[in-house]
């Protein structure tokens, strides 16, 4: 199947573009879908409310067991939400959804459809979430493109997606096959962001070479998802090498490193403690200034440490850029009672923050991320061009941004959300006025400046210039981001203040089809698709590990290292560097390390 493009051409240089077959196929008879060895049934009876439940929301699920595409309800009881379905088979099963009703009454009202994909990359056949991937039926074009380089890791985490001699397989796709699927992203028309991830992508030894590939291509902003073990490792051997490999990296291209942090304790952060104080001098040297901390939140395991985790973030801001918070996706069979035991949602991280930081980052500064695409309509109704829409479903994920007052040592001694100063949710619903009123203008450069004469004006209204803090001119920044709409002037926003988020990606418990349909992160693959994160990795056997399989290597064909990690315990702790990173965040007699004079 082809279809005509009117300036862009096919990756291969031909004048149209190529839409793949679907990787499934459907039985209309039998309402059965086949995909990579499985038989997925479709349909089942629709779930029953009980006394005391409220319906919220019809949807479809997937049963973890087979497969099966359900009926499902999300519902409130007694302050929570939940989503419960019904497999003829297996029978019924019901989670956890939301932790908070008051938040998702909140949330749910920035809901956004989307816009639908510009461009479908493969054909449908079969009814979501086995025809990614992009299908006709998704909502939203792609914000982050993930780009797996390795399945290869030099640790084992237990709630890891995935690395290489779990599968028997090495994974790792040629620079050519990079460009290919890069190019087949691009032509969405849309800025491009990619997260090169793994596995591991460090021991890629080409990796500068790859990041140079994306800029070339045309690439606006690229990730770097780590662990950032590597960073230590070279400068445990010789300082100026890791130095020299930072800034390599940095200047290739890297903008961001989203970096593992799990919490500020050994405990907690098993992973990669000792090592991120060594990981941040290298940085600070190589002139790599944007980190996003990046914990994976369990519940019962680092629960008590979030507030903590963004203190640190708050002590390195000079470094690090923000935090986002990824509660946990729960993977494999798992009892109800022992998901209950690790699970986590949203609002209870949220309230878990504001309880750690004595109220200061309270559940109310946080806001959906829909929200970003009020904003993104109200410059397309005043420029008349198509904008960057982040029409996410309300309940994946959540943000904020604090300003942070730093005392002794740079540790954090208040943090001042932004909605303490600025009246967020009036502002979203004038601009939800004013992007009515542009609609009805025809002339668009009469649109234009007007609307940004009066803008000027209209913000100091939704500024509470008592509470603002000193350094920080809101009123300035934001004009800003609306004239010149580009990365640097949001850039200036996050280099202010310090960016937290939150996304909780799915698992086959709490699977809702109707968040699928809106996920705008998208994995790349060598066949030329894009799938939805919650796809890619919950249905993994389908998507992520056939296609892994299919382009990776047998292990015993593998002539190169894996990588595994040994840990110089002694030498890192005793470094001063470790105890000053840590200094006023945690205390002295959990670190044990060398206190300077």
């Amino acid at each position: 199947m082809a279809i005509k493009l009117d300036a862009k051409k096919d990756v291969e240089g031909h004048g149209e573009w190529r839409v793949l077959p679907s990787p499934s196929k459907f039985d209309a008879k039998t309402k059965t879908v086949y995909i990579e060895g499985h038989a997925a049934k479709i349909g089942g009876p629709k779930p029953e409310l009980r006394e005391g439940e409220h319906l919220l929301a019809y949807t479809a699920s997937l049963c973890p067991q087979c497969y099966r595409l359900l009926p499902a309800v999300v519902f409130e009881r007694e302050g929570r939400v939940w989503i419960r379905k019904v497999c003829p088979e297996h029978g019924e099963m019901e989670e956890l959804y939301f932790g908070d009703i008051r938040m998702y009454k909140r949330f749910i009202r920035y809901e956004d459809e989307g816009r639908g994909v510009r461009l479908p990359y493969v054909q449908l056949s079969s009814p979501c979430p086995f025809n990614c991937g992009l299908c006709p039926m998704h909502r939203n074009h792609s914000a982050l493109i993930n780009l797996v380089v390795t399945n290869r890791c030099n640790l084992k985490c237990w709630y890891c997606f995935f690395y290489a001699e779990k599968f028997g397989y090495v994974y790792e796709p040629s620079l050519e096959q990079i460009r290919y699927m890069i190019r087949r992203a691009k032509a969405q028309g849309v800025t491009l962001a990619v997260q090169i991830t793994g596995g591991e992508p460090t021991l890629r030894e080409d990796l500068v070479e790859i990041i140079k590939l994306l800029k070339e291509e045309g690439v606006r902003h690229i990730q770097l998802n780590t662990n950032g073990i590597r960073f230590a490792e070279l400068y445990v051997e010789d300082p100026v090498k890791a130095v020299e490999y930072a800034r390599a990296l940095r200047e290739a291209g890297l903008n961001t490193v989203y970096l593992s942090f799990d919490g500020v304790t050994p405990k907690t952060n098993w992973k990669n403690h000792w090592e991120v104080p060594f990981i941040f001098e290298v940085f600070r040297k190589a002139g790599v200034t944007s980190t996003v901390l990046v914990p994976t939140v369990i519940k019962g395991v680092n629960t008590h440490e979030l507030g903590a985790i963004i203190k640190f973030a708050g002590k390195h801001i000079d470094v690090v850029r923000g935090v986002n918070f990824q509660p946990v996706s729960l993977t494999g069979m798992m009892p109800r009672e022992e998901r209950m035991k690790y699970r986590v949602t949203i609002p209870d991280a949220i309230h878990l923050i504001e309880e750690q930081t004595d109220g200061q980052i309270h559940s109310d500064a946080w806001y959906p991320v829909p929200v970003a695409a009020k904003f993104a309509e109200f410059v397309e109704a005043m420029t008349g061009e198509p904008q960057f829409l982040m029409a996410n479903h309300p309940m994946c994920g959540a943000a904020t941004y604090v300003f942070v007052e730093r005392g002794e040592h740079g540790v954090p001694k208040k943090f001042i959300p932004i909605t303490d100063f600025f009246d967020v949710e009036g502002f979203v619903e004038y601009l939800e006025e004013k992007t009515v009123e542009l609609s009805q203008v025809r002339d668009s450069r009469i649109r234009k400046y007007v609307t940004l004469a009066k803008i000027a004006v209209d913000l100091r209204k939704f500024v509470d210039t008592e509470k603002i803090p000193k350094d920080l001119n809101i009123t300035k920044m934001l004009l800003k981001v609306f004239v010149k709409r580009n990365y640097e002037a949001l850039g200036e926003l996050h280099y202010k203040m310090l960016f937290l988020g939150m996304m909780h990606f799915m698992d086959l418990y709490n699977y809702d089809v109707a968040r699928v349909t809106r996920c705008n992160i998208h994995y790349v693959v060598p066949d030329g698709r894009l799938i939805p994160f919650c796809t890619y990795n919950v249905l993994s056997d389908i998507y992520r590990d056939a296609i892994q399989k299919k382009y990776g290597v047998p292990l015993d064909e593998w002539h190169g290292p894996l990588g595994l990690y040994k840990r110089p315990l002694l030498r890192l702790m005793r470094d001063p560097i470790y105890y000053e990173a840590y200094r006023g965040i945690v205390p002295d007699d959990v670190l044990k390390g060398k206190k300077p004079g």
